[in-house]
């Protein structure tokens, strides 16, 4: 299976399944129709349209059989908020995958610790799943997750799986906790200052708002993992999705080119710059 010859022509896929994960948060399965299949990577991004109501780049949560893909999905503006209303059955158009992948190769032979927060687990998914099915290919693997309430958690059953792996480090915290919450309350970073990882031979992968995403490179920095060594998936205002409009220019980069997925040292200067 390979991507489509023309990058800016979307091809048909079938929404598989539907569900609803949390309230303003949904996931799709979406099968190809034909040989409409594409080969992806953890980390890469698909542009999903849907005929009258619009295009929106959508992080790849998964790989399944027959070449279907997962697309979690936050109804947050007028096309996702359109596009969460399409019910299974329906066909929609897929133009991908784009942009850079996480370095889980480059990260093998060392720890390898993924932070997520909030909706940001969902481009971590997949790297997550591909590191357990390789698990005897790095040392200590640490899943670091933090979200805003109980009722926000993605990926309930999975989280449950992983957790119980008993060669995996997994922990969760919620910003504020609600009746019958047993567990930890507090931002992410909390758990990145005690995880137990090799921080000299760490690799670091980290998706979630810009503000989660720049204190923990910070409490990564802290426990000595190196910069280059530290990786961030940015969400920006993708229109093209291959660096013909600048809609996603970040100083020199453009994310949908460049990125999503971008070492920290290319991102420390421009990452705080207001409005940029």
């Amino acid at each position: 299976m390979s991507a489509p010859a023309e990058p800016q022509l979307p091809a048909p896929w079938r929404i598989a399944e539907r569900r609803q994960d949390t309230a303003d948060v949904f996931s799709w399965t979406v099968a190809p129709l034909g040989d409409a299949g594409i080969d992806c990577a953890p980390g890469q991004f698909n542009m999903l349209y849907a005929p009258g109501i619009g295009e929106v780049p959508i992080s790849i949560a998964g790989v399944g059989e027959g070449g279907t893909l997962l697309h979690t999905i936050r109804a947050v503006g007028s096309v996702t908020r359109a596009l969460s209303a399409l019910p299974a059955g329906t066909v929609i158009g897929l133009r991908g995958p784009y942009g850079t992948a996480w370095p889980l190769e480059a990260a093998q032979g060392g720890d390898l610790v993924i932070v997520a927060g909030g909706l940001g687990l969902a481009p971590l998914r997949e790297a997550i799943v591909e590191a357990l099915a390789a698990r005897h290919r790095y040392g200590r693997l640490c899943v670091l997750y933090g979200t805003r309430t109980p009722a926000d958690v993605l990926y309930g059953g999975e989280l449950a799986a992983w957790a119980a792996h008993r060669d995996v480090e997994f922990a969760i915290t919620v910003d504020r906790a609600s009746a019958g919450w047993g567990g930890e309350v507090g931002v992410v970073t909390r758990l990145v200052a005690r995880a137990g990882f090799d921080p000299e031979r760490a690799t670091a992968l980290v998706c979630g708002p810009e503000i989660m995403m720049r204190f923990t490179a910070e409490a990564l920095l802290k426990r000595g993992v190196p910069e280059g060594s530290i990786h961030l998936s940015l969400e920006r205002n993708m229109k093209c999705a291959v660096g013909y409009c600048g809609h996603c220019q970040l100083g020199p980069h453009f994310v949908c080119r460049d990125g999503p997925v971008l070492a920290w040292p290319r991102l420390q200067a421009l990452i705080d710059v207001p409005e940029l």
